[in-house]
């Protein structure tokens, strides 16, 4: 059984390095803050990330089956029009899962 001087350093090794991960890419940032590539980067990067999650979400929905992926597609498309409508991201996402969920048990 380790002593608790052991549990405590332990902890405090752990806390130093999840503090030194999480500082890294702040202080790696700063130098480069003004490049093309990082502003490039930020403003593609949300919705590239966007586009494979909802690829990969909706690969795995089978068309063949009832629903056929009717609460998916509500699903889809009340987040993307709440998202034109209000440019709200809360929004957008709480109104689509919402109708997602809605539609998954009625349909």
């Amino acid at each position: 059984m380790p002593s608790a001087g052991q549990i405590v350093l332990t902890l405090m090794v752990i806390f130093a390095v999840t503090y030194a991960l999480r500082l890294a890419p702040f202080l790696a940032l700063r130098r480069v803050r003004d490049s093309a590539l990082v502003t490039f980067l930020g403003r593609t990067m949300p919705l590239g990330v966007m586009a494979i999650l909802v690829v990969y979400t909706l690969s795995a929905v089978d068309l063949s089956t009832a629903p056929h992926g009717l609460p998916e597609a509500i699903g889809v498309l009340v987040t993307a029009g709440l998202h034109l409508w209000r440019g709200n991201a809360m929004l957008s996402i709480v109104g689509g899962t919402g109708s997602y969920m809605v539609a998954l048990a009625f349909l």
